[in-house]
């Protein structure tokens, strides 16, 4: 049986998928304008990552029949209870560079 949090980081700790989901909680958002926002991100990888969290659930991919397409990504309402994850990932990376940048030592709490 697999164990609940094997099966969330295998959901969404793909190398990027943490990223495109936090900058999916502010706005929806086009392929490009996730690639600017995630530059080291291959244009393969990132298609691949977000076909995988679609498949998940936890994106949505919307397709306007314009020309040229126009393709959009958003949470979807079950993505968004990753939020409060998110932000707690978010704030404990953060306080994780201050300590490394600032102490020679291990940190304690």
């Amino acid at each position: 049986m697999k164990h609940p949090i094997g099966i969330t980081l295998e959901v969404v700790c793909g190398k990027w998928k943490a990223m495109v989901l936090w900058y999916l909680q502010e706005k929806t958002l086009r392929f490009g304008e996730l690639k600017k926002l995630i530059p080291d991100v291959s244009h393969k990888v990132l298609t691949q990552q977000l076909r995988e969290l679609e498949n998940d659930w936890l994106i949505k991919r919307t397709i306007y029949k314009e020309v040229p397409p126009k393709v959009e990504y958003s949470l979807t309402h079950y993505g968004q209870d990753l939020e409060p994850t998110l932000q707690m990932l978010y704030k404990w990376g953060k306080n994780h560079m201050n300590v490394i940048d600032n102490s020679s030592e291990e940190p304690t709490n």
